[in-house]
């Protein structure tokens, strides 16, 4: 009989990823191209953790850095709930946000930033980054936010070094 190593032994460092979707419109105002032009995209979020595997008979998330769904859990309450079927306008896009203002009970995130994937993806490492900090008292922390806009395009957004 072969027997392996203990796995309390093992110090290991884990990096986990859930993946959401979400419909959402936008426009970038300053573009020379089509995304000048009101539109949508299918977007994609993935969010990547890292911690300690946790090592606790009894608790419900034994043997894992988080439990998946409690990952999407908070990524919708915080995050997502508010951005699926809205319009992510930019605040200095004032014709697109008075439009949308006039429309009775229309969901619309006005962002102080133009919402390109980079500037979406930033948002929501910022809005994510203190939800998921060390939940579980494993050293639990946000990594990285890859938001992808069209299956070919996506941003990441990545904890520096020293963060």
């Amino acid at each position: 009989m072969i027997q392996s190593r203990p796995l309390s032994a093992v110090h290991t460092t884990m990096q986990i990823t859930r993946r959401l979707e979400f419909d959402a419109g936008h426009r970038i105002p300053d573009h020379k191209s089509q995304c000048k032009h009101l539109h949508g995209h299918r977007y994609a979020l993935e969010i990547t953790l890292s911690g300690e595997i946790i090592r606790m008979d009894g608790c419900e998330a034994n043997g894992m850095v988080m439990d998946f769904s409690d990952v999407k859990r908070i990524a919708q309450q915080h995050l997502v709930d508010e951005w699926d079927h809205a319009f992510l306008v930019y605040r200095g896009d004032v014709r697109v946000v008075e439009f949308l203002s006039s429309l009775e009970g229309h969901k619309t995130v006005v962002l102080e930033v133009v919402p390109t994937a980079e500037n979406l993806a930033a948002i929501a490492f910022s809005r994510l980054d203190p939800v998921y900090r060390d939940t579980y008292g494993n050293h639990l922390r946000l990594e990285r936010v890859r938001l992808y806009e069209t299956p070919n395009c996506w941003a990441d957004a990545v904890r520096s070094p020293a963060g």
